[in-house]
């Protein structure tokens, strides 16, 4: 452990971080977050954003009322409606109509329903799929089971390892895509896509547009309706903050669900589902995009994060995160750069999520010097990244500051060199 944790008031950058956070307009936010040691600084929001504190007690009554006492009555009391009435609560974060987002199942599997739905009432031809290689790998994994259901063909268009390639992407386009799909924040580097201009730039060769929004939802203005998405996804456990393994929602714009059908048809998706009809009748509307009976416990946990991010606003919210991101990079230029680190994420902020990536030659053991040594949670990707999660509802300017110099003193004294055979199953 180190000897020294912080604050380093004598550090570059300290009284600008403390000036900071005392001028937050979101710095109220920051006690709703569950947060038992005070010396831990948590950089993995992007990852698995912190408990809210309001989740434990709903979860408690979930168990202790509506299951205990209420018992199979509570799908009647709000159990069966409850994924629409948080679709219905996210939409408005998305530029969506009420009646266009549903809760429902993983991202993966979401991603899955609307990019087989779209492959099949492609028009005739149309039997390509376009992705980059920034999408994250299990989207990839999916696009390319999808292209080949079809008898088509998955392009994977390389980037320069950061950027987005969009002027790639738009030369590949042409009258046999179908389907263009990416994350509008990327995992890797945090490079934000223009999501209008890449719409419009598929719609104009007919093709199908379907968006992960994992990265972006709750820190990032989306706006599906102005930028006329057809098809997203994306999940809650990030800067939603709705807790591990919660389940994603959906969005469908509302001219196009009568038209695509479900791959995965299930009985949540039926008109009548408790007349138990051997034949499947798709119900109208969001739901019939749904498959299967939802965890209740994890749907219901979802909705204090969500209630924050509404109550913050997403333009306060993008407004410090474009901050937190300037000043890390810039504590990066000046405390980390000199060591070996490497800038993985654009240098423009209104081009970043609200992730920074750093590449270093030791990045996994540094990694688990951070956690083990300095008491700082990031996350570490293969074969040489550290990403640094800045959740504008918790993270402060001083938990930057104190985390980068806590980052250089463990490299300085070798900390990370005690680490160099550690192994872990998640990173």
């Amino acid at each position: 452990m180190l000897s020294d944790l912080g604050p380093y008031p004598d550090s570059a950058g300290h009284d600008f971080a403390v000036q900071s956070d005392a001028n937050d307009p979101l710095r109220q936010f920051r006690g709703r977050y569950v947060a038992s040691d005070p010396d831990l600084i948590y950089l993995d929001g992007n990852s698995l954003g912190r408990a809210p504190a309001r989740a434990g007690g709903i979860v408690d009554s979930v168990v202790r009322t509506e299951w205990a006492d209420r018992l199979i009555q509570s799908w009647n009391d709000r159990w069966w409606d409850l994924q629409l009435t948080l679709g219905d609560k996210l939409a408005p974060l998305v530029g969506a109509s009420l009646g266009e987002v549903i809760i429902s199942d993983s991202t993966t599997v979401n991603l899955y329903k609307l990019a087989m739905a779209a492959m099949s009432t492609a028009g005739k031809g149309r039997t390509r799929i376009v992705t980059d290689d920034l999408n994250f790998p299990s989207d990839i994994y999916i696009l390319e089971s999808v292209a080949q259901a079809h008898g088509g063909e998955l392009v994977v268009v390389p980037s320069d390892g950061i950027h987005g390639p969009w002027e790639e992407i738009t030369a590949t386009l042409d009258h046999e895509t179908a389907l263009v799909s990416l994350s509008h924040t990327t995992f890797q580097s945090g490079y934000t896509y223009d999501m209008a201009a890449i719409t419009q730039t598929a719609h104009a060769v007919g093709a199908t547009v379907l968006w992960d929004c994992s990265h972006s939802v709750g820190v990032v203005p989306i706006d599906f309706t102005a930028s006329n998405v057809d098809l997203a996804v994306g999940c809650t456990y990030k800067y939603l903050n709705g807790g591990p393994g919660s389940p994603a929602f959906l969005y469908v714009r509302s001219d196009l669900q009568t038209t695509l059908q479900n791959p995965i048809t299930g009985w949540w998706g039926h008109r009548a589902p408790f007349e138990l009809d051997l034949d499947f009748e798709p119900v109208k509307g969001i739901r019939r995009f749904h498959t299967g009976t939802m965890p209740i416990l994890s749907l219901a946990a979802i909705e204090p994060g969500l209630d924050d991010v509404i109550t913050a606003g997403i333009g306060a919210i993008r407004a410090k995160s474009e901050l937190l991101t300037w000043f890390l990079v810039k504590q990066w230029r000046t405390h980390l750069e000199a060591l070996g680190f490497g800038l993985a994420s654009p240098t423009h902020p209104d081009q970043r999520g609200s992730h920074v990536a750093l590449r270093h030659s030791q990045a996994w053991p540094i990694n688990r010097a951070m956690i083990e040594d300095g008491k700082v949670v990031p996350d570490f990707r293969a074969p040489d990244t550290i990403r640094l999660g800045l959740a504008p509802l918790y993270t402060g300017f001083v938990d930057i500051h104190t985390a980068v110099q806590r980052m250089k003193h463990i490299v300085e004294q070798g900390f990370h060199l005690n680490h160099l055979d550690d192994q872990a199953t998640v990173t």
